[in-house]
């Protein structure tokens, strides 16, 4: 999800900008230390051994005379107000609109990265963030009347103190959670943060040791992740960049969507999205139509009952159609909802039951 702008509700961006402007430092969750002030980092799979004065892989986790402090909490390099459709979330509040957070770093190394400018940077390198405690956050949503605060542009679990924070502030306040990442939390923290989300959006990289070199990381921790928000009962929705020559394989298509129907849900969407060169991945073409279309109808056959194109305005396929009927249930363009045809989550043209989230309340 690209950001629109640097521009926030509350003005200008800069060090020392903002409402308030003295954020105690956060000291960070989920460390354990040992010899000589070393500090091991148990918020991903990374499981980094961070010495005195370092940082972990994600730029943001520094060790401060053997206590781990998040160098980020409180300070968006990101903040906007989007579409909930740009996420994206098809079965979640659709036609509303959101409060948008991102910070600074990441704890993957995607080649292709959309928003490297954020997450293959530290806050420093960034040199833009406004000063924001969670309650500011979640007062914003309130008078601005909007229904849901996403984390995204940048990876959610490298800021999690600042998510975990605003998240148990909006449970209070009847404002809804969401957040966007690649899935590389651990267990244990995850479950903390699931207990405070409504809904999560998972970027699913592909369905190989390929694909995932591409990112610096490894597959069955993503996988692991998935099944853990399933298992939750939190609403979940999945989507899939397919990179010409890196996981746009019919073969690995298919058999990671016989792993979502198999192991997660057919009712869980999943999202197939088109490549645009970028970062350092400016080398491969844009992803063809028919590949996309390909996968669109791999998803099918196997069964998945909710499957939609990004990233290309104005296809059929932006649209969400009900299982049972073949009607549209949400009609999109892009990011617009033209038409919804979804009452209490009941297709009006059948009376199939739709899973999501309808209702503001």
């Amino acid at each position: 999800m690209v950001p629109g702008s640097f521009e926030s509700p509350f003005g200008e961006f800069g060090g020392s900008a903002g409402k308030s402007e003295n954020i105690p430092a956060r000291e960070a969750m989920y460390y354990t230390t040992f010899g000589r002030n070393r500090i091991r980092c148990e918020l991903c799979y990374h499981t980094c051994s961070i010495a005195a004065g370092r940082r972990g892989f994600c730029r943001n986790r520094e060790n401060r005379r053997g206590r781990l402090y998040n160098v980020v909490y409180g300070k968006p390099s990101a903040f906007n107000i989007d579409p909930i459709e740009k996420e994206p979330q098809h079965h979640m509040l659709p036609g509303t609109n959101m409060i948008c957070i991102g910070t600074a770093g990441c704890n993957f190394r995607c080649r292709h990265c959309h928003n490297w400018h954020l997450s293959q940077r530290s806050i420093e390198e960034i040199g833009r963030y406004q000063y924001h405690t969670p309650q500011d956050i979640v007062d914003t949503a309130l008078q601005l009347e909007l229904p849901t605060i996403s984390s995204t542009y940048n990876e959610p679990t490298v800021f999690y103190e600042y998510v975990l924070d605003i998240a148990k502030l909006a449970k209070d306040a009847s404002i809804k959670i969401l957040w966007h990442s690649n899935g590389y939390m651990k267990t244990e923290p995850l479950k903390e943060l699931l207990q405070y989300t409504d809904a999560v959006t998972i970027d699913l990289k592909g369905f190989s040791k390929k694909a995932y070199d591409n990112s610096s990381a490894e597959l069955e921790p993503v996988l692991k992740t998935l099944k853990t928000i399933h298992e939750n009962n939190t609403w979940l929705e999945i989507v899939n960049l397919v990179i010409p020559t890196i996981n746009d394989s019919a073969e690995e298509i298919r058999e990671m969507c016989i792993w979502i129907r198999d192991e997660l849900s057919v009712e869980v969407p999943i999202h197939f999205s088109r490549f645009f060169p970028n970062y350092r991945l400016r080398n491969i073409s844009p992803t063809p139509i028919e590949t996309l279309e390909r996968a669109h109808g791999i998803a099918r056959e196997v069964g998945l009952h909710y499957v939609t194109l990004g990233n290309v305005p104005g296809h059929v396929y932006n649209s969400t159609f009900c299982p049972k009927c073949n009607e549209i249930l949400i009609r999109r363009v892009h990011f617009n909802v033209m038409k919804n045809n979804i009452r209490d989550g009941i297709c009006v043209s059948c009376g199939h039951e739709i899973p999501g989230i309808w209702s503001q309340t």
